[in-house]
């Protein structure tokens, strides 16, 4: 009884930034629980490890979540070669570090454009098919830094710590504004994860993660995949608005 309600068999998921990092690992778990995947990066050039993993099977759309029109058009793609959009995980996101007095100003902007503007665009074409159905799941994957400060030694990237406490909010938002039509929205906030994003900064920081963080260490790979299809499966149907934190402790602190 309870198991089944992780299973996703049949249903159509869209993966923003699925290409590689924890987007892959969110596609490759939706997968595994039966659903048709597709997912969007921004050059078709990024997804020879996607294909490697979730195989030919799957739908590699390229696209930059900047482009509200290309957004549309990838939704009605989706639903046209893999049937009604019933997930969209926004993973797709970038960071600029900088000490925050000398941050460029246009790096901030053009992280916010990705990481928030472009997560909304991303929804709203998904709710305008999810609203026709009544149902619907989108899994934000912000970030622990949304939630909390990180001092400069473990993170200096003000613009990424702003989109993602951005995020987090307009995901509250739009559960509140989207629930009336059965669309749950919920986010992630995962803390430190070795993916590309991180890889200049982990080994940096990863003495101090070890020596603060209740479980003593990073995420691995594989850890975050569980917490996707919790939120993206009917496990959760009673669930929106709500924000995961999946960091090894720290936000307990």
């Amino acid at each position: 009884m309870f198991l089944e309600k992780f299973r996703l068999d049949g249903k159509a998921a869209l993966v923003t930034g699925g290409s590689r990092g924890l987007g892959l690992e969110a596609a490759l778990a939706l997968k595994e629980a039966g659903a048709r995947v597709a997912v969007v990066a921004r050059r078709a050039s990024f997804f020879a490890e996607a294909q490697k993993a979730l195989g030919e099977d799957a739908l590699y759309l390229e696209g930059d979540v900047r482009d509200e029109a290309r957004l549309e058009a990838i939704a009605q793609e989706v639903e046209e070669k893999l049937g009604p959009l019933t997930i969209l995980v926004n993973a797709a996101g970038i960071s600029w570090g900088a000490p925050s007095l000398e941050m460029p100003v246009e790096k901030v902007r053009e992280v916010l454009e990705v990481n928030l503007v472009g997560a909304f665009l991303a929804s709203r074409a998904a709710a305008r098919r999810m609203k026709e159905r009544g149902y619907g799941k989108i899994v934000h994957i912000a970030s622990v830094a949304g939630l909390k400060g990180e001092p400069p030694e473990v993170l200096d990237a003000v613009g990424y710590a702003a989109s993602k406490g951005g995020l987090i909010a307009l995901t509250r938002d739009l559960a509140v504004k989207w629930g009336r039509w059965g669309i749950r929205v919920n986010a992630l906030a995962p803390g430190f994860f070795p993916t590309r994003m991180t890889e200049r900064v982990l080994p940096r920081a990863e003495p101090l993660l070890k020596a603060s963080l209740p479980l003593g260490r990073p995420g691995a790979p594989g850890e975050l995949g569980g917490a996707v299809l919790f939120l993206a499966s009917p496990a959760s149907d009673y669930i929106t608005g709500a924000v995961l934190p999946v960091d090894g402790g720290a936000t307990a602190l």
